[in-house]
């Protein structure tokens, strides 16, 4: 869908960008300067499930490095990312909870639905069910607040149900990255910024290595570097708002670390 490319990129997925990965490796192999077996991958966030998914299914990949790279799958990826963003940006207790209700209502509707499907028929039952979850908790307002609440709620459930009904996004609410990490053999760099809030180092980095682990690879490297956020900046908080105003486009830390574990592996 980009140029004169064919396809249509509202309708794609991350299966189709591995399959696009696929092709350019394809080309690449057919190249005279390019040596065949020297041919790795560098993926990130996203880019970090593309890769393991080629490398399990082409075992001419020569290495792979993953920044930021999620070991868990897409709901509970976006569950992390919208406590910690929160968190970061000072909000209270009450808050973080009934975001976390909103996305698990709104994550279990759309795993319901056909594809294509009008999302308006399920607002109201959706946003019931998160009223309620939100009353049990104790969070609800009272007096003239409880009709401006209902209303944001119901606006917060709509946005969600609309934005997480995509093609690209229900299959990234399952994907399940474990499978094609253990199948992967060649060597990999797993590298996260400390103060990611989109991928969580804590939460991911382990999935990742355990799944590692459990395929039998034999040569992986699992880094977390201080102070950098998911765009491997360094940053005050890691909060989203930061990216732009931050100058730095790579850490000269994070591009070090890359180097010396790719130096061994291709220099020759």
């Amino acid at each position: 869908g980009v140029g004169k490319s064919t396809g249509n990129f509202e309708e794609a997925t991350t299966a189709d960008f591995a399959s696009d990965v696929v092709a350019a490796i394809d080309f690449l192999k057919t190249q005279s300067i390019i040596n065949p077996k020297q041919i790795g991958l560098i993926g990130h966030s996203e880019g970090g499930l593309i890769a393991p998914s080629v490398a399990a299914s082409c075992p001419e990949v020569a290495w792979i490095v993953l920044m930021a790279g999620p070991g868990v799958n897409g709901a509970e990826v976006l569950l992390s990312q919208g406590q910690l963003i929160i968190a970061a940006s000072g909000g209270d207790a009450k808050t973080l909870r009934t975001q976390r209700i909103l996305q698990e209502v709104a994550f279990e509707q759309v795993k319901k639905l056909e594809p294509g499907a009008d999302v308006s028929t399920y607002v109201e039952s959706c946003t019931d069910k998160v009223l309620s979850a939100i009353e049990k908790l104790g969070d609800t307002p009272g007096g003239d607040e409880l009709v401006g609440f209902k209303k944001t709620i119901a606006e917060a459930t709509q946005s969600a149900l609309s934005a997480f009904n995509t093609p690209w996004m229900r299959y990234f609410l399952t994907y399940e990255p474990g499978p094609a990490l253990e199948k992967t053999k060649c060597p990999v760099l797993a590298i996260n910024g400390a103060k990611d809030l989109q991928v969580d180092p804590k939460l991911n980095l382990a999935k990742v290595e355990a799944a590692l682990k459990a395929g039998g690879n034999q040569d992986f490297q699992i880094q977390e570097l201080e102070g950098l956020n998911h765009l491997f900046q360094n940053c005050e908080t890691g909060s989203p708002s930061e990216y732009a105003l931050i100058e730095e486009t790579l850490s000269p830390r994070f591009l070090g670390a890359v180097w010396s574990w790719l130096e061994k592996r291709v220099k020759n």
